[in-house]
């Protein structure tokens, strides 16, 4: 890890942890533990001043067209559409923001793509991001990718990410670990955090 880091809290929202929802990760006991995982590492953040920030999905045009080809691919996303009544786009209890932490609104898998996610972090001069949420196949993979390429040094936590199945989740931190971050233990990022910048 470098010297500043950042929390990163992708797409936590209803949508994953409610039964019938068209997005739902309970069926895999790992993610249904996941924001447990996240809601420690957001404290020992908030204990140290580390910035966090927070990336959500938003839609706010007619007929999901600002959804784009991902739309017509996972219709599920109509979930984030500005005036959806089922809900699914809530806080989760105890993994909400407070008014000085940063929510970026994407309407793509990477926190990064068409949004001030770069400008923001470079005028914190972050190197460091530590990446929880999910889905860690989808959104928490692009969002690792496109942090790499941007010079930015990812670490994802592994328990405070979710996806679908075991399977799909190791595999894509394994995958991650390989090429692309850094996969750390809850334990070694809360470490690193509660340490503060050096």
């Amino acid at each position: 890890m470098g010297k500043r880091l950042a929390l990163l809290i992708i797409n936590v929202c209803r949508a994953y942890w409610s039964e019938g929802s068209p997005l739902d990760l309970l069926s895999n006991p790992e993610a249904a533990a996941s924001p447990d995982s996240m809601r420690r590492l957001l404290s020992a953040a908030r204990k140290s001043k580390i910035p966090v920030i927070w990336a959500q999905v938003r839609y706010n045009k007619g007929l999901m067209i600002d959804g784009g080809i991902q739309y017509k691919k996972s219709q599920g996303c109509s979930i984030w559409q500005d005036g959806d009544k089922r809900g699914m786009d809530e806080w989760l209890p105890g993994l909400t923001s407070e008014p000085e932490e940063t929510i970026i609104f994407k309407k793509n898998p990477s926190a990064f793509f068409a949004t001030t996610l770069t400008t923001e972090l470079q005028l914190l001069q972050i190197d460091t991001l530590v990446l929880c949420g999910v889905s860690t196949s989808g959104c928490v993979r692009a969002t690792a990718l496109d942090a790499i390429c941007h010079g930015f040094r990812p670490m994802v936590v592994g328990s405070a990410c979710g996806d679908r199945s075991t399977a799909i989740q190791n595999a894509t931190l394994r995958d991650l670990d390989t090429s692309y971050a850094d996969v750390v233990s809850e334990e070694e990022a809360i470490d690193k955090m509660l340490a503060g910048w050096s």
